[in-house]
């Protein structure tokens, strides 16, 4: 299926052991109760932790004047990346999987890119597909600890403690920027959040799923009560 140039970049590089699809439906999405499920996502999730990696690369480089206390952030955050991708992998490994195996996506990245401001990135990214993670890594921690696959809660539990500070920093620069450049800034806010909602729902159909907003992680990482009341009140959000 080809996207639309209006709002997908181009693909980052992948070797030939992926073999990358552009929607939900054109992936291998087993059931729950597959026996292969659990290795699948974990092989889907190591590469969006590329896609992480690869965004706050690019942030970085197309955005040299950003202030150096943000840029610092944005480093800090490809060093998590980097982290989780061999966490993932290690324990994608460790169940016999082979990386490539499964298709890939890589929608964060084509939509991030479209994206040609660094506060629409922010939003987007970390404000909006990152706080969704952590609602999603709460759920995760709970089910493995109460299946017994206690080295996964641990590598969820380690996830989502960087994934806090992703959005908590997100959430401050957010703020500082929309002081400096006020309505011109809320106007870059808005579109490329227009623009992402758009993306998303072309690439995950009808496969697009909400989990339940977790209230006290999301203040954790700095939004306010009425913003989580906002997300719970308007899923996706």
């Amino acid at each position: 299926m080809k996207l639309s140039e209006e709002l997908f970049a181009d693909p980052p590089a992948r070797d030939a052991r992926f073999d990358v699809k552009d929607v939900w439906s054109e992936m291998e999405n087993l059931p729950s109760e597959h026996p292969n499920a659990r290795a699948e996502f974990l092989h889907r999730q190591m590469n969006e932790e590329i896609n992480g990696l690869e965004i706050s690369a690019r942030n970085i480089v197309d955005y040299p004047d950003a202030p150096w206390e943000l840029r610092m952030a944005m480093a800090r955050q490809c060093s998590d990346e980097s982290r989780h991708i061999e966490m993932f992998r290690r324990c994608y490994e460790a169940r016999g999987g082979v990386v490539g195996q499964y298709p890939v996506l890589n929608f964060q990245y084509r939509i991030l890119m479209r994206i040609d401001t660094l506060i629409g990135r922010l939003t987007v990214q970390n404000r909006s597909f990152e706080a969704a993670g952590i609602d999603a890594i709460q759920k995760e921690i709970h089910e493995c600890r109460a299946s017994g696959q206690d080295e996964l809660a641990l590598l969820f539990d380690a996830q989502l403690a960087d994934e806090i500070e992703h959005v908590r920093y997100a959430n401050i620069w957010i703020k500082n920027l929309m002081k400096e450049r006020g309505a011109r800034a809320v106007m870059d806010l808005s579109r490329a959040v227009s623009n992402a909602n758009e993306a998303l729902r072309i690439v995950a159909g009808d496969a697009l799923a909400f989990f339940p907003v977790a209230g006290d992680v999301r203040k954790e990482a700095g939004f306010t009560d009425a913003e989580i009341d906002v997300a719970r009140a308007q899923p996706g959000t």
